[in-house]
Order: structure tokens, then C-alpha cells, then sequence
């Protein structure tokens, strides 16, 4: 018992819960359980009760509550958070044994997991650890985001550059886990290629807007210090990557750090030759590309697909991937509809 509470005292990390249950009895069983694990407590006696504090007290991001309350039952309770959208919360519903009927309508409501009455301590902190689990992972997707919107605050790729190039990496990945095997890309890791995507150009919070900004063509000396985006952006990504050492960090490292190496080695910052550029930062190359190809910027006017089809095609082996280019072909008309679909 010692052991399974300092377990989930080390993980709590002040987590916000809200226990919603008409059972006194119930109810000071989970507080004192969560207490003592060092869990910030809210509780209610019904579900009307919980919606109010829910709404009151934005730390809260896991919900515990039965099913069967009074003013307003769980599955109701369930809904309204859903419906609400004002940030993922992870909802653990208190079910009987054997009553799968309200399991099944509580889990198609929006729930996300059960726990069987009486809680029992180890099976309450495992299913609070699958919790945070979940919540780790979209506070990291909301935090890749919230980095990427402000490199694109900064810079003139505005409106939907950013969805745009994270559908086109996704096809790509997926084509190329699916058809070339010998680059070792799984499924999993072209979902994570997709997710870091927009991390692709952070580096240029550094630029100075007089150059991101410049209508005209840019000084050599300008173009220097415009390229000097792709290492600040991966010396940002590495750093927190060498303290982490999570592979999708490392993915978005070489994405950022790399995008702009070229296959015959004439790219930069380290002039990388063919498979030695990681493979993300080729598929972003591509997928860049074509969308800064076909968006308008200050300084140029869109290209149609076609013509965009044209340039990629004459770099094959030169700036892009024979493979990934290949890739390209094998599902334009998708990309072409996402580009439509997409316009700014």
C-alpha cells in the first residue's frame, strides 16, 4: 500500500481533480486515496454541482464521477464538459460490475475510462497515470503549436501554411512507409514527421523583420543571415531534445535543422549529400517547397500545380529525393485538393 501511494505521489505533479459523487461514503474514500497522493481536490455531491466548478476552475484536467447523481446524472456531466471544448479533460467514469449497458453509453458520450466501485488503490493509479499519460502528450501537441504560430507570426507564410505543409508531410510519410520499406519509416513515426511539421521554420523568431519582411530580393549578406534559421531553430529542438531524449523530439530536430539541405549536397547550413539528410527533413523539403511555390508572398505571385509539378520534377536528384518526389506523383491529385481547399 506504502509503495502504490508514493508511487502516485511522485506522479501527481499537482494535478487538479474533480470528484463528482452523491456517495459520501464513496466520495471520502477517493479523497483521502487522492490526498494523500498529493492531488489538488475539488469535490461535488452532483453532477449540476460538478459542471459549475468544472467551468469555475480551468486547472482541473481530470475528472472522476459516477453515473447515477441526482440534478444532473454522470452521463449528462459527461456531455456538457465535451460539448464545451474549453480543454481536453480526461474522465473517469464510477461503474458497478456488470452494468455494461451504462458503461458503453457513459464511454460513447465521451469517456474515457471506468473504474469499478469500491476503487480499489492500485487500479485507481493506474487508471489516473493513463490519465496524465494522455495529458502530457496533448500538452506537447499544444505546445509544438503554440511555437510554431509564433514563428508564423513573424513571417509572411500567414493563413493555412502551416496546415497545409502538415497535410503534405502526413501523405508523404504515409505513402513512404507504405511503399519504400527500406527507409525504415513506421506508421508511428510518420504521424510524429506530420505532428512536428510546423516546428519546421521556429528559427526564424530570430530573424529581424526588416529581412523577413523584405519585398525585394535579398543581399547576400541578408541571405546569410536568413539561411542562420534552420541551426537556431534546431539548436532550440536538440537542446530540449538532449535533456529529454525523446525520439519525437529528435525527429523534430532534424526536421528544422535540415529542411533546407538539398540532395546533391548544395544546400544548407552542413551541405548534407542524399541518404545523410534525415529523412523527415526531406520529406519537409518537398513539402515546403511546394507550398511556398503555390502560395503568394510579398514578393511573388502563386504558381499554378502544374507548374509547380514542372520545378519538382527538375530537381528530382538535385534538391529532392528521388524517392519522395516519386512519392509526390504516386498522390498529387491529393495535394492538389489540399491546396484548393487550403487557399489563404
Amino acid at each position: 500500500m506504502k509503495k502504490v501511494m508514493d508511487s502516485m505521489a511522485e506522479s501527481s505533479n499537482s494535478l487538479s481533480i474533480l470528484i463528482a459523487d452523491d456517495d459520501a461514503h464513496q466520495r471520502l474514500l477517493l479523497q483521502m486515496l487522492l490526498e494523500k497522493a498529493g492531488y489538488n481536490l475539488f469535490l461535488a455531491k452532483d453532477g449540476e454541482e460538478a459542471l459549475e466548478i468544472y467551468e469555475a476552475n480551468p486547472s482541473i484536467r481530470l475528472v472522476i464521477t459516477d453515473l447515477e447523481m441526482p440534478k444532473m446524472d454522470g452521463f449528462e456531466l459527461v456531455s456538457s464538459i465535451r460539448q464545451q471544448q474549453l480543454r481536453y479533460t480526461y474522465i473517469i467514469v464510477l461503474t458497478s460490475i456488470g452494468d455494461k449497458t451504462s458503461l458503453i453509453s457513459a464511454l460513447s458520450k465521451g469517456a474515457d475510462d471506468f473504474l469499478i466501485k469500491p476503487a480499489m488503490e492500485e487500479e485507481l493509479q493506474l487508471r489516473i497515470e493513463n490519465g496524465m499519460r494522455l495529458l502530457r502528450q496533448q500538452s506537447q501537441d499544444e505546445l509544438i503549436l503554440a511555437l510554431a504560430k509564433l514563428s508564423e507570426y513573424r513571417s509572411d507564410e500567414t493563413g493555412f501554411h502551416l496546415e497545409r505543409v502538415q497535410f503534405y508531410t502526413h501523405l508523404l510519410a504515409m505513402d513512404l512507409a507504405d511503399n519504400c520499406p527500406e527507409l525504415k519509416i513506421t506508421h508511428t513515426i510518420a504521424e510524429e514527421i506530420a505532428k512536428v511539421s510546423p516546428l519546421h521554420d521556429i528559427g526564424k523568431v530570430a530573424i529581424p523583420d526588416s529581412i523577413l519582411h523584405k519585398p525585394g530580393k535579398l543581399t547576400t549578406d541578408e541571405f546569410e543571415t536568413m539561411k542562420s534559421h534552420a541551426m537556431i531553430g534546431g539548436s532550440i529542438l536538440e537542446e530540449i531534445f538532449l535533456k529529454t531524449k525523446s525520439p519525437y523530439l529528435q525527429i523534430a530536430f532534424e526536421l528544422t535543422a535540415y529542411h533546407h539541405e538539398k540532395y546533391n549536397g548544395t544546400g544548407y547550413p552542413s551541405q548534407l549529400v542524399g541518404e545523410k539528410i534525415p529523412v523527415a527533413a526531406r520529406i519537409m523539403a518537398l513539402a515546403d517547397v511546394y507550398d511556398a511555390l503555390t502560395s503568394k508572398r510579398c514578393y511573388k505571385k502563386s504558381f499554378t500545380h502544374e507548374a509547380a509539378k514542372e520545378i519538382i520534377l527538375e530537381e528530382r536528384g538535385k534538391h529532392f529525393d528521388p524517392k519522395i518526389v516519386d512519392s509526390f506523383l504516386r498522390q498529387e491529385n491529393e495535394w492538389n485538393s489540399i491546396r484548393n481547399r487550403y487557399q489563404d
